[in-house]
């Protein structure tokens, strides 16, 4: 292992100390999920926040006066409920952020490593060998992830032939360059030592 080689790979393991990384490997890329899609979450806590907000003023605002005046209890009770609702619709959004924002695709010289999370209580680790893999595309579907560049990048490898994908990632075309780069070079040297 070269001094660069040594040095990339103490890098790589201070920088990302949730993947286990072989002696001689070090990360090439990281990838994330598009930072669109929290704030998409985040506007529609914030409208539905609102909207919940102004239920309970209208609401307060009626039972004050006229016909249909409500005792003091009724008041809270409806309070209490609303607030519920806004303290729950705030506790789905952190947690849909964490989850989303926990799904991550690193690179090594070696091996691909995607970290899947679908719930606070399922995650996942996928770990494929750059050799191994046969394909590397770029997929769009729709006018949501046309109009904001995002986009399935999907993995094929050779043999059992599945298919590896990691979603909404924003339009990874040098990233695209530097993974079959670095599977053809893995290819390469994988080659090389079967011929020696």
């Amino acid at each position: 292992m070269t001094d660069l080689s040594k040095l990339r790979h103490a890098r790589s393991k201070k920088d990302f100390p949730g993947i286990t990384l072989e002696e001689d490997e070090y990360v090439e890329l990281s990838l994330r999920c598009s930072r669109i899609i929290p704030i998409f979450i985040w506007s529609g806590t914030a409208l539905a926040l609102i909207v919940c907000g102004v239920v309970l003023g209208l609401f307060l605002a009626s039972a004050s006066g006229g016909a249909t005046k409500l005792d003091s209890a009724a008041k809270a009770m409806m309070t209490l409920v609303v607030v519920l609702v806004m303290v729950a619709i705030f506790v789905c959004a952190l947690v849909a952020t964490r989850v989303y924002n926990a799904n991550r695709i690193y690179i090594t010289n070696n091996r691909v490593v995607q970290q899947t999370m679908t719930s606070l209580f399922s995650a996942s680790t996928n770990i494929i060998d750059l050799n191994s893999i046969e394909d590397v595309s770029f997929k769009q579907n729709g006018l949501f992830e046309h109009l904001f560049n995002i986009g399935t990048l999907r993995m094929s490898t050779v043999g059992d032939e599945t298919t590896y994908t990691f979603k909404s990632l924003d339009n990874p075309v040098n990233e695209l360059k530097v993974i079959t780069h670095l599977v053809h070079e893995a290819k390469d040297q994988k080659k090389d030592k079967e011929d020696n």
